[in-house]
C-alpha cells in the first residue's frame, strides 16, 4: 500500500513574480521549475537554511538565488526573492 503523499501550496509574492516576468526565458523557466519543485520536496538537497533566519531556505538556479519560507504547519512554501546573487541578501524582511 503506498502512504499518502503531501504537496505543498506555493506562493510567490509580488516582488518576485515581477523578477520572473523580466528574465530571459530560458532563465525564468529553469527558476520556474526549482520553484514548482520546491511542492515535492521544500528542503531539497541543494538548499541552505540561512542564518539569523527562522525557517527561511535559499535554492541556487546558476546565479541566481531563490530565498523563501516554509510554514510547516500550513504546508505552505512561500517565496520572498528571486535575485542575482550579489543582492539577493540585502534587506532580507
Amino acid at each position: 500500500m503506498k502512504k499518502a503523499h503531501k504537496k505543498w501550496r506555493i506562493h510567490i509574492e509580488k516582488q518576485p513574480q515581477r523578477t520572473l516576468r523580466r528574465l530571459p526565458k530560458n532563465l525564468g523557466q529553469r527558476i520556474d521549475r526549482a520553484i514548482l519543485d520546491l511542492a515535492d520536496n521544500p528542503r531539497p538537497a541543494n538548499s541552505r537554511k540561512l542564518i539569523g533566519f527562522a525557517d527561511t531556505y535559499r535554492i541556487r538556479v546558476g546565479d541566481w538565488r531563490i530565498i523563501y519560507t516554509i510554514q510547516d504547519d500550513q504546508l505552505l512554501i512561500l517565496v520572498i526573492r528571486i535575485a542575482p546573487r550579489g543582492s539577493a541578501y540585502r534587506n532580507l524582511p
